[in-house]
């Protein structure tokens, strides 16, 4: 398994197409809310990809710096790879990305169905659940 920080539109697309394939055809996402002003590579948005040693894409996630912390989203592992430890694989390099930055903390918008798995990782509620693209979220953060 290889984690790495996305530099090419070809591997861009790929992340594209796993996050598209999680969260618009999976958990029936509008396709117009899971693609943003933040995809693209020329900004201050870090991309990542999970490839297997046969170079299969199988799971993605980005980070940004805001103010003090690094805002980690769009984490997505294709279903056949999921329980494999690839999700905190790419959560670690996003921290690892975040703290290179200069964030002293990380936060994201976790799925109510993905807080344990975010809980394992060190990441604490902070909010009241919400609604995001008509899923359930609450915001975890966690000291870098």
């Amino acid at each position: 398994m290889k984690i790495f920080e996305v530099t090419t539109q070809e591997d861009l697309q790929r992340e594209f197409d796993i996050r598209l394939k999680v969260f618009v055809d999976e958990q029936k996402v509008p396709a117009e809310e899971e693609l943003d002003d933040q995809d693209h590579l020329d900004g201050n948005c870090k991309h990542f990809l999970a490839t297997t040693d046969d170079n299969i894409a199988v799971g993605t996630g980005r980070v940004r710096l805001l103010e003090d912390y690094g805002k980690i989203q769009r984490v997505a592992v294709s279903k056949e790879y999921r329980e494999h430890g690839i999700g905190r694989l790419i959560i670690q390099a996003c921290e690892d990305k975040a703290k290179e930055l200069g964030a002293k903390k990380a936060k994201l918008d976790a799925q109510v169905q993905a807080q344990g798995f975010y809980e394992k990782l060190g990441y604490e509620v902070k909010s009241g659940v919400f609604l995001d693209a008509g899923i359930e979220h609450v915001l975890m953060v966690k000291p870098l």
